[in-house]
């Protein structure tokens, strides 16, 4: 399985502040692009790592790629020297999002981390195993995904008080969790869903 990060290369991340986008990536395409350069320029991050999971808990396995054309994509799709691509939920055995946080905080403990999303993600995130815990472990930044508006949701409720300006993003790496951010971007349209349906389309 090729994979750019490994759970146990620690020392080379010590001191350094990395986004984590994870998804199923099924298939990688410029909007997690879009996402992950923003996230470089507005958040002062060393990089960005695009964690394709083996599987994820609430979607079908019907229509998920294998893993291995699903990393492909991803290494295809990020074209940037500071997007790294791992499947390294794989390697450390974990299958929730919230798990996977505590592991690499584990491993990486020199390494501060924030977690990437699309507010499309943000409205249903409550359905995820522990997803307040997510909140606790480390800062947090939601990215516009269409459509714009974001509606009132559990998650945006229940930290309301520890929403930080979009114009202190840049700071909120620096911050004790709970502390997270919405940044307003320029929307890509693009989506995994949309990707698949065009390509049943062509078949």
């Amino acid at each position: 399985m090729p994979t750019t990060i490994s759970a146990y290369h620690t020392n080379l991340w010590a001191g350094r502040t990395v986004g984590l986008l994870g998804g199923s990536f099924n298939p990688a395409h410029a909007g997690h692009r879009h996402i992950s350069l923003y996230a470089l320029k507005n958040l002062g991050l060393d990089a960005v790592w695009w964690m394709v999971s083996p599987q994820n808990p609430l979607k079908s396995h019907r229509d998920m790629a294998p893993l291995k054309e699903r990393v492909a994509s991803a290494v295809q799709a990020s074209h940037h020297p500071d997007i790294l691509v791992t499947d390294i939920e794989q390697q450390l055995h974990t299958r929730y999002t919230a798990d996977t946080l505590v592991a690499l905080q584990q491993r990486y403990s020199r390494t501060q981390f924030i977690w990437l999303m699309g507010s499309d993600n943000l409205q249903q995130i409550h359905r995820w195993q522990e997803w307040q815990k997510i909140f606790g472990l480390m800062p947090v930044a939601v990215f516009d995904r269409p459509p714009r508006s974001i509606k009132s949701c559990p998650a945006l409720e229940r930290f309301r008080s520890c929403l930080k300006p979009q114009e202190k993003a840049a700071l909120i790496k620096f911050e004790k969790p709970p502390a997270w951010t919405i940044l307003h971007i320029p929307l890509n349209e693009l989506s995994a869903t949309k990707i698949r349906e065009k390509r049943k389309l062509q078949l």
